[in-house]
């Protein structure tokens, strides 16, 4: 078991009050998800995406390095009679194979060299929603470190062979006790 498998396992052996909602950018854009399909929750965590893009009727994976992580979302999907296939996978050392989904959501999780590979790993006219910390922060949530941190814009570049649909990234820019912060979220669609 790697060091960063026994971290994660570690965080997610802690009990949760209540079940994670979906990340922002995909509740805030379900209206865009295809009908049917394949669709991945990447790095996955709890797997609150996948729980809902399942609930969509969508056919969904969801990896996570954790098995932990992975036990508490097969357990949540049982109980909300969903069905949601979890894979104890590391995705930066095994990524999706090319052409393999409809759909591919990520969030708070930041792997520079994956982002290529989900790009090919989307079939055509297929969908990228991503959302994750910020540099520009107004405060100290998310990770410090700035390896896991998008510098201004870089979602944009990252991802520049798709057509954008949809982002938001408001940085530190006016009134900043006000909007969404502290992160980016980016919905592209694959030519």
């Amino acid at each position: 078991m790697s060091d960063v498998q026994q971290k994660w396992d570690q965080r997610y052996r802690e009990v949760i009050g209540s079940y994670p909602e979906p990340a922002l950018v995909l509740q805030q854009n379900q209206h865009l998800l295809p009908k049917q399909g394949h669709a991945l929750d990447l790095a996955c965590g709890l797997g609150a995406n996948a729980l809902l893009l399942t609930k969509l009727g969508l056919q969904t994976q969801a990896w996570d390095i954790s098995n932990e992580a992975l036990a508490k979302l097969s357990a949540e999907a049982q109980r909300r009679q969903l069905d949601v296939r979890t894979e104890q996978r590391d995705v930066s050392t095994e990524p999706p194979a090319e052409n393999s989904f409809d759909v591919i959501v990520v969030s708070h999780f930041l792997d520079r060299q994956l982002c290529s590979q989900l790009v090919k790993a989307l079939k055509p006219n297929g969908l990228m929603f991503y959302q994750t910390f910020c540099r520009d922060k107004v405060d100290n949530k998310g990770p410090q470190n700035p390896e896991f941190l998008l510098a201004d814009n870089e979602l944009l570049s990252l991802f520049a062979g798709l057509k954008i649909r949809a982002y938001r990234e408001e940085s530190l820019l006016g009134d900043i006790t006000q909007g969404w912060r502290n992160q980016a979220m980016l919905v592209a669609q694959k030519s």
